[in-house]
């Protein structure tokens, strides 16, 4: 008998991740579960070296569990080889890096435009698409420049157009208001909220940023490796 209720976009089954370092054996994750539903806004909180950055790892198929089970939309991902992984990573996941990964020899418009190029959407259709996320990003008038003609914060913008410009059913985000001052990372909060509340885009930022964390309509803390706690956040208290 079926309850009609969907498939969580995500879903992490006591998970963990487990390394050695020299004879001693550390875990980063311990017996992790939780799921993110189509269309949450989660940010995953907690100190330095508490796990969140193998957190996303492990939800993108970048790494993957010593212990435990992760599904991406349905798909178990341990049964992908690694071709089917990175297919699964361009038409269906968005990154935002906190060291941005941006391509040194390419503009700030080719970086953004680079996901759609390698999913073969047409050169026309692409330019136009990432001028306009560039101009809601702040960075009109700056597509021409390379990364190293652009600020930390300037960067990361760029990434951020990139993350989102194929419209993925998923971004990670590691620390994405990191390097961004206070003006310009409420204007790239109010776009990520809208494309989550507009195209039903699930986020899950890693974060130390109470900016971050008072736009998240759920917060889940890590602790040593643990979720310590999983709540969601009520509408009058976000920011």
């Amino acid at each position: 008998m079926t309850t009609g209720k969907s498939e969580p976009l995500l879903r992490l089954d006591r998970v963990s991740r487990q390394y050695t370092q020299g004879e001693q054996t550390v875990y980063a994750l311990r017996d992790v579960t939780f799921t993110a539903e189509k269309g949450e806004f989660i940010a995953i909180a907690g100190p330095s070296g508490s796990g969140k950055t193998t957190l996303l790892n492990l939800c993108a198929g970048l790494d993957r569990p010593t212990e435990g089970t992760v599904w991406l939309n349905g798909r178990n991902l341990a049964e992908l080889n690694r071709h089917q992984l990175a297919r699964l990573r361009l038409e269906e996941v968005g990154f935002i890096f906190q060291a941005f990964n941006l391509i040194p020899v390419l503009s700030a418009e080719e970086n953004a435009e680079f996901i759609l190029l390698l999913r073969g959407v047409p050169a026309r259709e692409r330019k136009e698409k990432v001028r306009a996320l560039l101009k809601e990003v702040g960075l009109q008038g700056m597509e021409s420049r390379r990364p190293g003609q652009l600020s930390g914060g300037q960067q990361q913008r760029v990434a951020v157009a990139r993350a989102i410009a194929a419209e993925p059913k998923l971004v990670l985000a590691d620390e994405p208001t990191a390097n961004l001052d206070t003006e310009t990372a409420f204007a790239l909060l109010n776009l990520l909220e809208r494309l989550n509340r507009e195209h039903g885009t699930t986020f899950l930022f890693s974060t130390h940023d109470p900016r971050v964390m008072q736009r998240a309509h759920r917060i889940i803390r890590l602790l040593d490796g643990r979720i310590e706690i999983d709540e969601q956040v009520p509408t009058f208290n976000r920011g």
